[in-house]
């Protein structure tokens, strides 16, 4: 498992992150025909992550579900959760589903050398156990980014500290999840223009090839088996301080991609960036701004 930047088992608050709750009797084959994952694997003991798309297939939210009681938990970005909520309600129809904002949860990120040990948790994509009033998982994604808890936000330090996590920064944490090469929502998806297959989904667990149909599966389906996706979210080594996220990378002057989140690390900064795959192939510099950039493919890509 990767380790936090000195080798300690870290907790971070996320409050960029919310919760929906989302319940009701049919909230299972209401999710199901909406998100890209199976959500008949979602259980107490077993969380997926997932996206919700237009109907042409383009990246609206991405989230994490994980059971709790009567109800789904749904880990997704704070500032966009009400958009997410009206979406969904907008196909509830006659659906026995309800959605609301669970503002008593708070979302954390729990990583480090002994993080899944402290939480009891094997490392094994998904696996969810109670922890703390809430509950933690493995990182669908890639277990090595630790777990995540959903746990009430009273005393959710105090918990943490208590379970053997000192407390982390963001920064921390995207360190990590950035040299990964694992988005996070719309700070990394251009909403309504980036595709799933383009994000990583595919590798990351995101997507269940066998569950059916669900809103841009047509498209996502296409772009798999045709093999069209012509660009990719890649993390890059930049010299010196990280330009605006949107900034353009260039190779000989021409557009190659854009440059998405970024943190400082090491005496520069890493970033991801959606870059055309044929900006990979002959070696020519690619620059933001005037710093240079150094692509580095992830070991869990298949491109």
């Amino acid at each position: 498992m990767a380790e936090s930047p000195d080798n300690e088992a870290r907790a971070v608050i996320l409050a960029h992150r919310g919760v929906l709750r989302i319940g009701g009797a049919d909230r299972r084959d209401f999710l199901q025909g909406i998100v890209s994952n199976d959500v008949t694997r979602v259980t107490p003991e077993s969380a997926v992550w997932s996206a919700f798309l237009t109907p042409q297939g383009k990246f609206l939210h991405e989230f994490f579900l994980v059971e709790e009681g009567e109800s789904f938990l749904a880990d997704c970005e704070a500032e966009r959760s009400a958009d997410l909520a009206r979406r969904l309600k907008l196909y509830k129809l006659r659906a026995q589903v309800s959605v609301e904002a669970a503002d008593d949860l708070a979302v954390a990120a729990l990583f480090g050398a002994g993080a899944l040990a402290k939480l009891e948790l094997p490392a094994e994509p998904g696996r969810a156990r109670p922890f703390a009033g809430g509950r933690a998982f493995v990182d669908p994604r890639l277990p090595s980014l630790g777990a995540r808890a959903l746990l009430p936000k009273d005393g959710a330090e105090a918990a943490l500290g208590e379970a053997g996590f000192s407390m982390g920064t963001l920064a921390d944490y995207d360190a990590l999840r950035i040299a990964a090469g694992v988005p996070d929502g719309s700070r990394d998806l251009e909403v309504e223009k980036a595709t799933l297959l383009e994000s990583g989904f595919d590798e990351l667990h995101g997507i269940d090839w066998d569950k059916g149909c669900y809103m841009g599966q047509e498209l996502t389906a296409r772009m798999r088996y045709r093999g069209l996706t012509k660009k990719r979210l890649i993390p890059v080594v930049i010299a010196g301080p990280a330009p605006e996220p949107g900034t353009p990378l260039t190779r000989a002057g021409k557009e190659s991609g854009t440059l998405r989140s970024a943190v400082a690390h090491n005496g520069g900064s890493i970033g991801l960036a959606l870059l055309r795959l044929d900006a990979l192939e002959d070696g020519e510099p690619l620059l933001a701004g005037d710093a240079e950039v150094t692509p580095k493919k992830p070991a869990w890509a298949s491109f």
